[in-house]
């Protein structure tokens, strides 16, 4: 069989209803890279429900031309579908071509859903140009307080990848009149200090500084009599 019509019967596969099927279908795309199939690439992208077969697409299109990828996953950026762009983004970021950091700052940062607004995290601290880390670092602190621990753990992760750029932006949300906000600037500090640390214990450690019973140094404050 040549290749015209191998990669005609890959691209069929990437339909099957076996996660198995698939997985080899996009394997065997990004192995013989054919600039042809980007758009059936990223179509699938957006609604191949297994974690494993997207991460191979992934890896298929980071194998094809830049000049052919990024644009497509450019447009998916604006999609209706959330899983659309949390894969684009997710894309982008192992492409790591920075020209993509444009298109992901802004309403991707604070997108409604969660899932696509932590792979845009992530990806912005990965593909931040030199010299914009404060800009982004503040556009992230925006998020502090929002969803449940596995949001907000991210949302920490991405700014401990900032580095020093963080700290400046983390002092806003320490003095914010929210308490989520405060106490999850807190716990961002001190993965900071501390970027190995188990988190729950310093969301705990954290409680005690936004409620004001550890001065900065962690030590407990008396109550007054």
């Amino acid at each position: 069989m040549n290749p015209v019509q191998n990669t005609r019967r890959a691209v069929a596969a990437l339909s099957a209803e076996a996660s198995s099927t698939r997985l080899q279908a996009a394997m065997l795309l990004g192995r013989y890279p054919d600039p042809s199939v980007v758009t059936a690439l990223v179509q699938r992208c957006a609604v191949e429900p297994d974690f494993f077969v997207r991460d191979m697409l992934t890896w298929a299109l980071t194998r094809l031309p830049e000049a052919v990828t990024l644009p497509k996953l450019r447009a998916e950026l604006t999609s209706e579908q959330a899983q659309a762009r949390s894969q684009a983004l997710h894309s982008l970021s192992k492409i790591n071509n920075r020209s993509a950091y444009p298109s992901i700052v802004g309403t991707l940062l604070r997108d409604p859903d969660d899932e696509v607004a932590r792979t845009a995290w992530r990806a912005a601290v990965a593909l931040v140009p030199e010299g914009e880390e404060r800009a982004l670092a503040a556009e992230l602190v925006s998020q502090l307080g929002r969803g449940g621990r596995d949001v907000r753990l991210s949302l920490s992760r991405a700014l401990v990848g900032l580095g020093a750029a963080a700290r400046l932006a983390l002092a806003a949300g320490v003095d914010s009149p929210e308490p989520r906000t405060r106490e999850h600037a807190h716990a961002t500090l001190l993965l900071l200090g501390d970027p190995e640390a188990d988190y729950d214990e310093l969301i705990e450690e954290a409680r005690r500084l936004a409620a004001g019973k550890l001065d900065p140094m962690g030590w407990e404050q008396e109550s007054p009599c």
